[in-house]
């Protein structure tokens, strides 16, 4: 089974209007599945749209805002998991030149 809501039912729910969900769609922010017409999110992308819409309706940050703070959170993300990885290798090379 998918696991995913469709976007009538996701406005509904969290009160928001379905423009803004689109526009998060068109700023490329969320991804959408559709099917007959109808657009799902998968609920593995709930927390961003529910970060997204927290941004937006609790701090009033508009869309380019939110384009450019979930790209910049993206990108730290990435920088993050690029360090532990690079950490690990060097742990590693350590590891056999004490044994040496």
């Amino acid at each position: 089974m998918i696991e995913r809501i469709s976007r009538e039912e996701l406005v509904k729910i969290y009160n928001v209007e379905i423009t803004f969900f689109d526009e998060l769609v068109e700023y490329g922010l969320l991804s959408v599945q559709t099917e007959n017409e109808i657009h799902y999110l998968m609920y593995e992308d709930l927390p961003v749209f529910e970060k997204l819409t927290n941004w937006h309706y609790d701090l009033e940050i508009n869309l380019p805002g939110l384009e450019v703070i979930h790209g910049m959170l993206q990108k730290m993300d990435h920088l993050r998991r690029k360090n532990r990885e690079l950490m690990n290798k060097l742990s590693v090379i350590n590891e056999k030149y004490e044994d040496i």
